[in-house]
């Protein structure tokens, strides 16, 4: 059962209702959220959100499951690489 588990979370899937429901799998952390931002870690690497009145209704980590409502007026992926690689902030750069 462990195992089923453990593939299950390996895979993101995204809908998006109408610009107004955001349906998320795979989803790992979620790192920020206001109304008009949310900041995630996925299976498929970073995930920022963008747009006006966003609400988290439904956040299950164990399943890696979330619904967003709201105005979605962007969705940007970042790799996993990037994130939280050493060197890839703005401090680290100023220290060089």
């Amino acid at each position: 059962m462990e195992d089923r588990k453990t593939s299950k979370s390996k895979t993101h899937n995204l809908i998006l209702e109408n610009r107004e429901k955001l349906s998320l799998s795979g989803v790992e952390h979620v790192n920020s959220f206001n109304s008009e931002i949310i900041t995630l870690q996925t299976v498929a690497g970073g995930l920022t959100i963008k747009g006006e009145e966003l609400d988290v209704n439904k956040l299950n980590l164990e399943d890696g499951n979330l619904v967003i409502t709201g105005v979605v007026h962007s969705l940007v992926y970042s790799s996993r690489d990037s994130i939280g690689s050493k060197g890839s902030g703005f401090l680290s750069k100023m220290f060089r």
